[in-house]
């Protein structure tokens, strides 16, 4: 049996990664759709729900199919003992844009220089990301993490409604969350002291 295994690791994936892409080209090998398994989720962790439901349904015979190298893993490590699994019990994969992946020496090193280039490429977009946190750091008016929904005049608004109602009037009046409304309230009581 073929079966196929399609994956991204966000929404905004990068064109000629997608989803739906994947997805064709997998169709275009002769996999039925039915045999395939695809998922949203990041590459970095081998513990994906599809991924384990792929691994669990193969048997000796099978064949695995996916685009591309970093579709199957990102890190070295954990590709290599999951692919070094599969190939122990009889279950090949091809990776299109590489070829078969057999369990001859020639075939373990590309597969283990592949895997090396992906890991580093991703450690190069970390350390990018990071530089760029940086740079970011240095400039008026920057603030780490997920901008806020509501203002000042809001949460204090919103407190003091609390004086004479309960979280949840407050949370119907206001569409502020109740842990919203307890966090910023644990502040201003730890300002308080």
């Amino acid at each position: 049996m073929i079966y196929g295994y399609a994956r991204i690791s966000t929404k905004k994936q990068f064109e000629g990664n997608g989803l739906e892409i994947q997805i064709q080209e997998l169709l275009k090998e002769g996999i039925l759709l039915e045999n395939i398994f695809q998922e949203q989720y990041t590459g970095t962790k081998l513990d994906r729900p599809s991924f384990i439901a792929l691994i669990s349904t193969v048997k000796e015979g099978d064949r695995i199919v996916v685009t591309k190298l970093d579709r199957f893993a990102r890190n070295t490590l954990e590709g290599l003992a999951a692919i070094q699994e599969l190939l122990a019990r009889g279950v090949s994969i091809h990776i299109l844009n590489m070829g078969l992946i057999d369990n001859t020496p020639t075939g373990k090193l590309i597969l283990t220089v592949f895997f090396a280039f992906a890991e580093f490429e991703r450690s190069l977009i970390v350390e990018r990301t990071q530089a760029g946190k940086e740079i970011a750091k240095t400039k008026d008016g920057f603030k780490e993490g997920r901008p806020c929904t509501y203002t000042d005049y809001q949460i204090n608004n919103a407190l003091f409604l609390l004086e004479s109602n309960s979280y949840k009037e407050v949370e119907k009046m206001t569409g502020i969350s109740k842990s919203t409304l307890i966090r910023a309230k644990k502040k201003v009581d730890i300002l308080a002291i």
